[in-house]
């Protein structure tokens, strides 16, 4: 009896066994779909030409297509929030960056915890932030442009990708540093910022080098210092803050790629293998070059640990320039 009974029982076992290692399973079958890359900012600035690239790439890596989605709006947050409550099957992902690790801080109350909901992938790159005015402001340097902002307590502006992001504390640690008052203008991305800083209607920014790296060369933006402690590659003839006078400054933005926190490991693993070859090819890193950008494809432990030091140093920066966001 019992031997007439054991091809079905021995079904029901290999079923109840495939059935219980359901995440593996998926991992095996992905990706399945169409993977998504979600860019928390507007079109046009660094994070979207970043995830544009690596995503050409990965499509070709996987065999999939790969789309970028532009999700806008609250310092980058709409975009975060929207992946780490994404089904966790990697086939959703986010370009974080700097600013998400600001956001921690600034932000009262967020719906999501980035370092709980969020698995770091890799960091994909690391651009310097640079400081450009528009040349009709008449400040050819640092030392003249502080020079102008002092004469004009509250009158002059920079604009950033949002409350909270690295642009926004960048010039919130300028006004500290060099004692002056200039007013913040949040917007939406380095698109939009990029159009108003061209035409005036905002004095400079310290927006990524990607996004006015063009402008700069055709002379429509001036650039007055980089805000990293070396200075950029793409911009070697331009000194950096510290050798502005602003002694020790030094912030750069990097972009990396998160997956929601349940994504099987074995998919995190995957991604990170995938896009660290793409970083690290001859052709991805000559596209990174021509934007200014330093790829960088490290492991998602080392991303973890960058994204918690990054919290803590920022919460200490926030405070201290007394950054607020709703």
């Amino acid at each position: 009896m019992q031997n007439q009974h054991y091809p079905r029982v021995a079904k029901a076992l290999a079923l109840a066994v495939l059935l219980g290692s359901g995440g593996p399973a998926m991992a095996q079958a992905w990706p399945a779909k169409t993977i998504s890359i979600v860019v928390p900012f507007a079109t046009g600035g660094t994070t979207d030409v970043i995830a544009r690239a690596l995503g050409q790439e990965l499509s070709k890596s996987l065999g999939k297509p790969v789309i970028v989605e532009n999700k806008p709006g609250a310092g980058a947050t709409i975009g975060a929030d929207y992946v780490a409550k994404a089904g966790a099957d990697g086939h959703t992902l986010l370009v974080g960056a700097v600013h998400h690790t600001i956001a921690t801080s600034v932000y009262k109350k967020l719906p999501y915890d980035f370092q709980r909901d969020l698995a770091p992938v890799t960091t994909v790159a690391m651009v310097p932030n640079v400081l450009v005015v528009n040349p009709n402001l008449g400040a050819k340097n640092v030392q003249e442009l502080i020079a102008l902002a002092k004469k004009s307590p509250g009158k002059l502006t920079f604009g950033s990708n949002g409350n909270g992001t690295g642009q926004h504390l960048i010039g919130a640690q300028f006004n500290l540093a060099s004692g002056v008052d200039i007013l913040h203008v949040p917007y939406k991305g380095s698109g939009p910022l990029t159009i108003d800083l061209l035409g005036g209607q905002v004095d400079m920014s310290f927006d990524t080098v990607t996004p006015v790296l063009s402008h700069i060369r055709a002379g429509k933006l001036r650039a007055l210092a980089v805000t990293t402690i070396q200075r950029s590659a793409a911009l070697p003839n331009v000194p950096t803050l510290d050798e502005a006078g602003l002694k020790g400054f030094d912030q750069g933005t990097w972009f990396g790629i998160l997956a929601p926190a349940a994504t099987p490991k074995d998919v995190v693993a995957r991604l990170n293998t995938e896009i660290v070859r793409i970083v690290n090819s001859p052709d991805f890193r000559k596209r990174m070059d021509e934007i200014g950008a330093v790829p960088v494809g490290n492991s998602a432990a080392q991303m973890a640990s960058q994204i918690k030091t990054d919290t803590e140093r920022f919460a200490r920066l926030a405070k201290d320039a007394k950054i607020t966001a709703q």
